[in-house]
């Protein structure tokens, strides 16, 4: 699976997902690539610098999201 394809992919099942969750694991994504988890590491990681997606981390979980989704996203900007 070529980068644009895997980045379509990833976008459009998060999306399909917001309602019920905004965040997710890298299992998650992992999955929905179909991918083994050192190939879709590779993927992830540029989809996160290029800020497609967003890394969010509580000190203990990790997860991945689409920027801008969630309810940090809002408290996250507020003075």
């Amino acid at each position: 699976m070529e980068y644009e394809e895997a980045k379509e992919k990833i976008i459009t099942e998060l999306t399909k997902k917001l309602k019920s969750k905004s965040k997710f694991y890298f299992n998650d994504l992992s999955k929905i690539l179909d991918m083994k988890p050192r190939e879709a590491k590779k993927i992830v990681n540029k989809l996160v610098q290029e800020s497609v997606l967003e890394y969010w981390s509580s000190g203990s979980t990790s997860m991945y999201g689409l920027p801008g989704t969630g309810k940090q996203a809002g408290a996250e900007h507020e003075d």
